[in-house]
């Protein structure tokens, strides 16, 4: 049930969780040193399912945030090999990038060939439609950083897809480690069930 506004005064906060808000935030931005540091300062436990992959994800970031999409579509194939192949709009976004940074390069017949042998397909999907038209449109312009269509080749552009792109990733390992934990629950359960039955016999 929702709190009274009026009431926020008079509710206990229980230390815990605010250290689990705050590490559940280190996590997920990949912040490792940081939050080894708070761990060391809280007395937190280690959470060592919650660091799989944490390294990896954050090269992953940090090359989506780069421009070198290429990199980073390969580093998730190898760590979460079909979250793009799920999520269609993702994939596109990551293969805007590297248009984008072509384009920004003035690499246009190369921007051109990736075009047709990565995008076009894209085309047949109406939502996909406008943002390839922008796309395209970039090439029209002799400085495109200072084209109506700028912000495509922009840093917020990026990081917005990298946090999509950190965000499925981790959602994609925390559901695989429920589901491991879920199955190995269910193993014991019913290793314990037999037991029983063979002490009852």
């Amino acid at each position: 049930m929702d709190v009274d506004p009026r009431h926020y005064d008079l509710v206990g906060i229980n230390e815990n969780d605010i250290h689990n808000v705050v590490l559940s935030y280190l996590v997920h931005n990949c912040f490792n040193e940081t939050m080894e540091s708070f761990i060391a300062c809280t007395g937190m436990k280690q959470p060592d399912d919650h660091l799989e992959g944490m390294e990896k994800r954050k090269r992953i970031f940090n090359f989506a945030l780069d421009g070198n999409a290429l990199k980073a579509i390969e580093l998730t194939n190898q760590l979460a090999h079909d979250l793009l192949e799920k999520n269609e709009e993702l994939y596109f976004d990551l293969l805007s990038i590297h248009f984008g940074e072509l384009v920004r390069s003035r690499k246009c017949s190369e921007a051109l060939e990736f075009a047709q042998a990565k995008l076009t397909h894209f085309g047949k999907v109406q939502k996909y439609v406008e943002k390839l038209e922008d796309f395209m449109a970039l090439l029209a312009y002799e400085e495109p950083d200072k084209s109506p269509m700028f912000h495509l080749l922009g840093l917020e552009h990026r990081q917005k897809i990298a946090e999509s792109l950190n965000r499925a990733i981790l959602g994609l390992l925390l559901d695989f480690l429920c589901a491991s934990v879920t199955h190995e629950s269910a193993q014991l359960h019913s290793n314990g069930k037999a037991d029983t039955t063979d002490n009852s016999s």
